[in-house]
């Protein structure tokens, strides 16, 4: 098993609403050349939890820092106009609180970091590391 050492939150860039899947997602990404979807999770809008790539491999979903982190994404993070905002339902607040908590127990010490910390993206359109800094 690799060593994690981060958990980065992500959103999909996706419109308030639009319910999207990891089929999807990983569609996008072999699109754009990649293997398969870069994340692994993926939380939809209903809360649901889906497996992206496996955790066991690394991530493609923040440059420079793959190899030990784990990706989470949600559905959503832009406005109909395709501006950040925060747009997570109360079910993928829920559910991404938990899966942190857990992740979090599975690989302690870990830290949970947004996109937006090592880009110049908004993404995840909310401040993940101050949000779950005690999760």
């Amino acid at each position: 098993m690799r060593k994690i050492n981060k958990i980065i939150v992500h959103c999909s860039a996706t419109p308030e609403g639009r319910n999207v899947s990891a089929a999807t997602i990983d569609k996008w990404h072999k699109e754009r050349g990649w293997s398969g979807i870069g994340y692994h999770y993926v939380v939809k809008l209903d809360g649901s939890i889906e497996y992206g790539r496996m955790v066991d491999k690394v991530g493609a979903h923040c440059k420079g820092h793959n190899k030990s982190s784990i990706g989470i994404c949600y559905i959503g993070g832009c406005d109909s106009d395709m501006k950040a905002k925060d747009t997570r339902t109360p079910q993928q607040i829920a559910s991404m609180l938990e899966l942190i908590r857990i992740l979090k127990k599975l690989h302690p010490g870990v830290e949970v970091f947004g996109h937006r910390d090592f880009s110049t993206k908004e993404c995840p359109s909310f401040d993940a590391k101050n949000e779950y800094c005690n999760a």
